[in-house]
């Protein structure tokens, strides 16, 4: 909310809050689950009144700002325990956007792997049983997870051109379930196009999940850590032939 000059020892000069300077535009509260309740009151009325008070003024400051709000917890049990203010989650539930995470939606691994070991200091690829194992993983710490496996994984290959699977964390390798790198995936050379190698590893874990649980498709997207509706475009993007799987038995 900023404070006047003179409001406390130390202020020296005036300085504008976070509100001053939405005015007109857009504030963003992350993490707004984390809230201490005093601060709620305080938030609730700015965007009910659209006014607040700096610390250490009279005046009241009139402003006119958008509220885009985040969290990772379950507002709505923090509003049952008491948490979180039932008005002020009211207030700011208008529309809301979810963002999946990470275990339900490998289709964005390939892609975001690519995207970090670009960022990166070295000249380094994936090959595709490392990339195997990166799918695999459930990612309970999401993208920032991600980005520092990554990140380890190139210091880690040291001279290496790839990221190969004794560099990647042992917590990832050890939960990997070894079935998935049996004969019967194959493992791409890695001077093949890396869609190429992308698509054959997906379509892999696909046939082999469906192989394990004779091609019933609901207990599969569990295995594969993804919803019905995801598995179904794949099945159908990578041509698997489901009864077959079934009559297969295997």
């Amino acid at each position: 909310f900023g404070h006047e000059k003179g409001a406390f020892t130390g202020a020296t000069a005036f300085k504008p809050g976070k509100f001053d300077m939405a005015n007109k535009g857009t504030i963003f509260l992350d993490e707004i689950g984390d809230m201490p309740l005093n601060l709620q009151a305080k938030i609730l009325r700015v965007s009910q009144e659209r006014e607040f008070y700096r610390v250490g003024g009279s005046k009241t400051i009139k402003v006119d700002v958008r509220f885009i709000a985040s969290t990772n917890q379950n507002l709505d049990q923090l509003v049952q325990e008491g948490k979180f203010r039932e008005d002020l989650y009211y207030r700011l539930n208008v529309f809301t956007l979810r963002l999946p995470p990470l275990r339900e939606r490998k289709e964005d691994i390939p892609a975001l792997v690519d995207h970090f070991i670009k960022k990166s200091s070295k000249s380094v690829e994936i090959t595709s049983t490392a990339l195997q194992m990166l799918m695999a993983y459930s990612w309970p710490g999401n993208v920032r997870e991600l980005e520092n496996v990554i990140e380890r994984s190139v210091v880690i290959c040291d001279d290496d051109e790839y990221i190969e699977p004794s560099h990647v964390p042992s917590f990832i390798t050890d939960t990997f379930d070894n079935s998935l790198q049996n004969d019967t995936i194959p493992i791409l050379p890695s001077n093949r196009p890396l869609d190429e190698r992308l698509a054959e590893v997906e379509r892999n874990m696909i046939i082999e999940a469906l192989r394990k649980t004779g091609g019933v498709q609901i207990r599969a997207t569990e295995l594969l850590g993804i919803n019905q509706r995801s598995l179904w475009h794949r099945i159908k993007k990578h041509n698997i032939d489901v009864k077959s799987i079934k009559k297969s038995g295997l």
